[in-house]
């Protein structure tokens, strides 16, 4: 089999791994628009703010150490213990639905029936004060996480390859890992929509709002659950990008690699967003692979944009998403 040929192999491979990183942070994007129409800007801050809050409780820091100094002249940064992983993604897990609670209670709660471009809004604004709250409470230097996440080559997926092949294929065992858990976070959140109460409860509320409330479902429960759930999304997100790169504020930037997702996929389907994060992330590779040498490389910075773009213009509410038709 020609060398190049092997490669493109390897090159899709490891696109596909990429886009399950893309299609976890867009599931958190889609949660939250189908149940309540708001496209969440703040998602990519909220996954940065989960990742940090957890590194700080694995480390013991003391939340708002710089301004507990300043104010009282110490020197206290850490409680001088540290905290088991899976104690403190529980813990974390706990303050995310802590402030999916309070920002139901304190933003969207008051802004039920407004436009969207006025709900859009209020979510930049709130991505913006998470982010200075994340700094406040866990500083702003970049942090290191690690969870116990197998790390490295895949050396089994190595010498397989070699084997078949003559050239063995790099596969980084976090991105299998990575697959597993999108996969297992998908069959999860649609088993739960459809066979639980508060599932169908939130199918319901996506569908219709006014017929979900004069059948007694209560929009506020709905919409804490939602946000919670696109929480726990987020910390998962955020572990596995944190635990690629490292936890640094560029990591809410990665809201961004989710809308060309969204795009494609559609807002409203979840098995959209895993498809949709798929083709994006193969197609950027395999762009880079064949024309990058072409166009002076670069490619994968904005391959997903005009792919996009394109959808856009044909297919606006992408493959999976539902045509909206509106009367005049």
């Amino acid at each position: 089999m020609p060398d190049q040929l092997i490669f493109a192999m390897e090159v899709t491979l490891n696109g596909l791994m990429a886009g399950v990183l893309y299609a976890l942070v867009a599931l958190g994007f889609v949660l939250i628009y189908k149940a309540s129409g708001i496209f969440n800007y703040a998602q990519g801050v909220m996954a940065l703010f989960a990742a940090m809050t957890l590194v700080g409780i694995m480390q013991g820091q003391v939340p708002f150490s710089h301004m507990i100094n300043a104010v009282f002249g110490s020197h206290v940064t850490h409680f001088g213990w540290t905290v088991p992983s899976l104690v403190a993604i529980l813990l974390t897990v706990a303050v995310m639905v802590v402030l999916a609670w309070l920002v139901q209670v304190l933003v969207m709660k008051h802004l039920v029936g407004q436009e969207p471009i006025i709900l859009f809004m209020a979510t930049i604004g709130l991505a913006y004060f998470l982010e200075g709250v994340a700094d406040l409470m866990w500083g702003s230097d970049i942090k290191t996480l690690d969870v116990g996440l197998p790390q490295g080559i895949n050396l089994w997926i190595d010498e397989v390859t070699f084997n078949i092949f003559g050239y063995g294929f790099f596969i980084d065992n976090l991105d299998i890992v990575a697959t597993v858990i999108a996969a297992l976070l998908v069959t999860g959140l649609v088993l739960f929509s459809q066979y639980t109460k508060q599932g169908r409860a939130m199918r319901a509320v996506a569908d219709d709002h006014q017929a979900a409330l004069s059948v007694g479902i209560s929009l506020n429960f709905i919409w804490v659950l939602v946000w919670s759930v696109a929480g726990f999304v987020a910390l998962v997100a955020g572990i596995m990008w944190g635990t690629k790169s490292g936890v640094q504020f560029s990591l809410s930037l990665i809201a961004l690699k989710a809308l060309p997702v969204l795009m494609l996929g559609g807002f409203t389907s979840i098995p959209g967003a895993i498809v949709g994060g798929l083709i994006i992330g193969v197609g950027e590779k395999l762009f880079e692979f064949l024309i990058g040498p072409m166009v002076g490389g670069a490619t994968e910075n904005w391959f997903a944009y005009v792919l996009a773009l394109i959808f856009l213009v044909f297919r606006p509410q992408g493959l999976f998403g539902e045509k909206i038709i509106e009367r005049v």
